[in-house]
């Protein structure tokens, strides 16, 4: 026979051990999530690096074909539009990049010496703090 006091408390131990199991569950995906999203976020960073390059590859591909006989002091006036965004295909589909060129001259012995300081920003849409927002910038200086 069993006592009055004793009644109901397996009820509680069990309501007990749902509890508990619940809330590891819901750790565990919280947990796993979290961990997808970062995953996702480097991949991007690194897809938002070589999108920061290819302007960079762009620019230096600009200045080395650019003709000699032509003024290169205007090259960056003339080549690179100032904050105009060009997207990407491919991979790189969801980054635009905007490259930014400024000269500054040099004179060395009796040769002109032009130094072209090259920023590349790569960029997917949005703003800063947005959950999916991504941004990397490569810089270099090129001498011609």
């Amino acid at each position: 026979m069993t006592s009055t006091l004793q009644r109901g408390f397996s009820l509680i131990s069990a309501i007990f051990l749902l509890v508990v199991i619940a809330a590891l569950g819901v750790f565990a995906v919280t947990l796993s999530t979290t961990q997808n999203q970062s995953q996702t976020m480097d991949v991007m960073g690194a897809r938002a690096y070589q999108a920061a390059l290819a302007g960079l590859e762009w620019a230096a591909f600009q200045v080395a074909n650019s003709p000699i006989s032509s003024p290169i002091a205007t090259l960056c006036a003339t080549s690179f539009v100032p904050n105009t965004a060009t997207a990407l295909g491919g991979n790189l589909a969801p980054f635009s990049v905007t490259v930014n060129c400024r000269t500054t001259s040099a004179v060395e012995g009796a040769s002109m010496i032009w130094v072209y300081n090259i920023s590349s920003v790569a960029q997917t849409v949005g703003v800063a703090g947005d959950v999916n927002y991504v941004e990397q910038i490569a810089t270099a200086k090129l001498v011609r």
